[in-house]
């Protein structure tokens, strides 16, 4: 775990900026940070428990680095074919990009955000991992060029301002997290996964003015000039024609290659447990090399898999850790959460996630963790889909038209929604694992309506591969939205806030390459989620896992007076005032109290929203 910031231009006497903008993300390295400071750039990056250097200075380069290359080794036998010498990775990515540009990318095996200063030619170079499992954010502020591992870093910066994103708020009430590339603070982007950047001051900027929440984007006039581009794209190509057996055999042997690099280590590594198959398979995988699995559980009935990760452990004969977590240390900790989070974000898991993290570094430096097989192999419920509404989506469209039309004035019965869904193009139903307030429920609550499509998001995604099944199509929106904006978001940050490292052995473009290849039937069929991913773990223990992935009893706390009135108090802050109409969001929490609808998820959104713009603005 690492991370890095800095900026260009010329920065104050005693670098006061750059040592107070390292210092803020001081949870991703705390055993120091490593400087480089000219006229022309500031950077630094933290460092970790390992002592590694994430900041390289040569006569040509400087980079600083967040991540690991799993096949450093055998770049760094190549590189020193040729006459040189190498001692780290981040040697390894300056010998690369010298000799191979931008194409160096697909020369690399593993997580990583870097950015490269070329002193020659005042120069940045950027980029981000195939899946997004690192971080980077840039923006252009008092006509310079600000990045980051976390957001947080640019609130020292003297020029920032802090400014609300409207429009990102619009869309997070219908995703559950910042969906769009410029985030939830004006004029701050996050660099989209699989692409990377180039920065340079234009030649005609002297003498020009920058707003500073309002940085350009790629191809516009500005005192810097930034280009972007995608370094690879991932994409599903099923073999229609492929045999289960060996398809299974291609997945363990992948999994089993993948789990093998990223469990070795010099120093204990664990993992963390669920009582689902993902977790499962990888603790099998690795239990001769790790110390120990970790998983945290409630007391409520339903939301604790601490039993059955107990049973799995001592069936494979791996030492179990587990924790039990109170709703006073849950509600305690939400404000900490969103902070760590940069921006808000209301997957309740993701606190979960923080307790495990919080647990397992008490015992190791490093865990594996389970994230991306859902999205790799068709592993979430919601892709049953198109099949339970195959016997209306194989309808002609005047047709489906009909149904909804007729299904729309019919009273709330069962089967109401089934018609409506199935009457729409997947494309217009799916927009992720979360779908929390519709565009008509966004204009009824907030009190600002920007307009905002839900479509501008998906439709591009989707337009990539509208030859494909529906299945597929889903796959496809939630790996390059779903995934990277909160599951890995989620990961990082909350590994992060514990200052370990998380690694995800299932996000290995090898792993990849397997899973793109199989036919819809073997991802989903009408028994099950993750056929042939299911039948190449079941290799490797006894029984059925089934998915909770650390669930929270959200939905029965907001029932209790003592937690709704938590809820209540943050909706009535003066600032809310300023987006909502508050009114509406206590009847939702009303309503719900008294047992009338299901409004959880609507509720802890918001809610989250508000903790995260108390804890960054009020």
């Amino acid at each position: 775990m690492s991370g890095f910031c800095g900026f260009t231009g010329i920065g104050d006497e005693e670098n006061i900026v750059i040592k107070n903008m390292v210092e803020r993300i001081v949870h991703r390295g705390p055993y120091g940070a490593d400087f480089y400071v000219a006229d022309e750039i500031s950077m630094a990056a933290r460092i970790d428990f390992t002592g590694n250097e994430f900041l390289t200075i040569t006569d040509a380069y400087v980079i600083v680095f967040d991540g690991e290359l799993y096949n450093f080794a055998e770049l760094k036998e190549e590189i020193e074919a040729t006459g040189a010498k190498i001692e780290t990775e981040t040697e390894v990515l300056m010998h690369l990009f010298e000799k191979n540009g931008e194409e160096m990318l697909n020369l690399l095996r593993g997580p990583f955000a870097f950015l490269i200063y070329d002193r020659k030619n005042n120069e940045i170079f950027a980029a981000r991992d195939s899946f997004g499992i690192k971080p980077l954010y840039y923006g252009v502020f008092g006509g310079e060029f600000l990045f980051s591992s976390e957001i947080k870093s640019f609130l020292d910066y003297p020029e920032f301002e802090k400014k609300l994103n409207r429009t990102a708020l619009e869309q997070y009430l219908s995703f559950q997290y910042s969906v769009l590339d410029e985030t939830f603070f004006s004029g701050v982007f996050k660099l989209p996964p699989a692409h990377f950047l180039r920065a340079k001051h234009a030649a005609n900027s002297e003498g020009t003015s920058q707003e500073p929440h309002a940085p350009p984007q790629p191809g516009t006039d500005s005192a810097v000039k930034i280009e972007i581009s995608r370094w690879w794209q991932a994409t599903f190509s099923p073999d229609i024609g492929a045999i289960i057996d060996e398809e299974i055999e291609k997945i363990d042997e992948a999994v089993a290659e993948s789990v093998k690099i990223h469990a070795e280590a010099e120093f204990p590594i664990g993992t963390l447990l669920s009582g689902g198959v993902d977790s499962s398979y990888i603790t099998a995988a690795s239990s001769k090399k790790i110390e120990n699995a970790f998983t945290v559980g409630f007391e409520n009935a339903g939301f604790c898999e601490i039993q059955q990760a107990t049973a799995f452990c001592e069936e494979i004969g791996v030492v179990h850790i587990r924790k039990t977590i109170s709703p006073e240390e849950f509600w305690e900790v939400l404000p900490d959460i969103q902070y760590y989070m940069d921006e808000p974000l209301a997957d309740p898991a993701a606190v979960a996630q923080f307790f495990a993290c919080e647990l397992a570094k008490e015992y190791v430096p490093c865990v594996l963790s389970g994230e991306g097989a859902d999205e790799f192999f068709g592993g979430y419920t919601i892709y049953h889909e198109p099949l339970s509404l195959a016997p209306i989506t194989r309808l002609p469209p005047f047709l489906r038209k009909f149904i909804c039309a007729f299904a729309k004035i019919m009273p709330n019965i069962k089967g109401k929604n089934y018609l409506i869904r199935a009457s729409k193009e997947v494309e217009e139903r799916f927009i992720g694992n979360a779908f929390i307030f519709s565009e008509d429920e966004r204009k009824e609550i907030l009190s600002y309506p920007t307009g905002a499509k839900i479509s501008e998001v998906t439709a591009p995604i989707y337009h990539k591969v509208k030859s494909l099944d529906d299945v597929t199509k889903m796959q496809f929106l939630d790996l390059h939205l779903w995934l990277p904006g909160d599951i890995l978001h989620n990961a990082d940050r909350m590994a992060a806030a514990n200052s370990i490292t998380m690694r995800v052995p299932y996000l290995d473009k090898p792993v990849f390459e397997v899973a793109s290849k199989l036919p819809t039937r073997f991802r989903v069929n009408k028994s099950t989620c993750k056929y042939a991913f299911r039948r190449a773990a079941a290799r490797h223990f006894k029984g059925e896992k089934k998915r909770l992935g650390f669930p929270v009893p959200t939905r029965e706390w907001l029932r209790q007076e003592k937690y709704a009135a938590i809820v209540r108090d943050a909706f009535n802050e003066e600032y809310m005032l300023k987006f909502f109409h508050v009114e509406k969001l206590q009847s939702l929490l009303d309503r719900h109290l008294r047992g009338k609808e299901d409004n959880s998820r609507k509720i802890w959104t918001v809610f989250s929203f508000a903790l995260w713009y108390r804890e960054f603005f009020s």
